[in-house]
């Protein structure tokens, strides 16, 4: 096991709270960890938050790289990808490489031009609400594990209480439970879609294919079959 980046957690945090003593702005903050995360953690060209303006809309807050922000536009109009499933599940995700993943496919098309092949995303857990998520992209497949996606959880929780702290009551950052279950069906019906790939030899469009054709068949939803089956394996 990797020994974790205490001190350079602590350093970040120590620094962002002098930010919040004078009220700086939440992605101020954000872009101080983030450059904390780059800067600790291996592969890492790119590291950021997703959170909710004060619109409602998903945006990208203290990215410190080009490649966060394209990314995660990706996910944002195509509501599928690594980053909105650890805020809707609330819990760590780990793409160990984009390009064989399978769980979200249209998405993983979207960044191929990208330097984008290793991800790692923790949700920003602030109390009971999952308020956003921070993240991190390697050009390099392979780059993180269970035990680097713990190292960034203990970053998501520094950034999540003082984002928190510093938003306030100013923006709606719970993300809304349609969405939610939108992404959890998703990824979802593409866990199951992977097994039938695996267990097949089918591609993901056959895969899916056959998993709409047992719904109709049982006369129950896409979602309920595909859980099933995932459940089962």
């Amino acid at each position: 096991m990797s020994r974790l980046p205490l001190d350079d957690l602590t350093a970040a945090v120590a620094r962002i709270r002098g930010l919040l003593l004078s009220q700086e702005k939440a992605d101020r903050a954000v872009s101080l960890l983030a450059q904390a995360i780059k800067e600790t953690m291996p592969g890492a060209p790119g590291t950021g938050a997703s959170l909710l303006d004060p619109a409602g809309g998903l945006i990208s807050s203290g990215s410190t790289d080009a490649v966060v922000r394209q990314a995660d536009a990706a996910q944002y109009e195509l509501r599928e990808g690594p980053c909105l499933m650890a805020w809707a599940a609330e819990e760590v995700v780990i793409v160990h490489d984009v390009h064989t993943d399978g769980r979200w496919p249209r998405w993983a098309s979207a960044v191929a031009g990208l330097p984008v092949r290793s991800v790692a995303s923790a949700p920003l857990l602030a109390g009971k609400d999952s308020i956003g998520a921070l993240k991190i992209y390697s050009a390099l497949p392979g780059q993180y594990d269970e035990d680097r996606g713990r190292t960034l959880a203990l970053f998501a929780g520094a950034a999540a209480t003082l984002v928190a702290h510093v938003q306030g009551s100013e923006a709606p950052l719970r993300m809304s439970e349609q969405l939610k279950a939108t992404l959890a069906s998703r990824d979802t019906i593409n866990r199951a879609c992977g097994v039938l790939m695996e267990r097949h030899g089918i591609t993901h469009d056959q895969a899916l294919q056959q998993l709409i054709q047992d719904a109709r068949a049982a006369g129950a939803s896409l979602v309920q079959v595909s859980g099933k089956l995932v459940e089962r394996v």
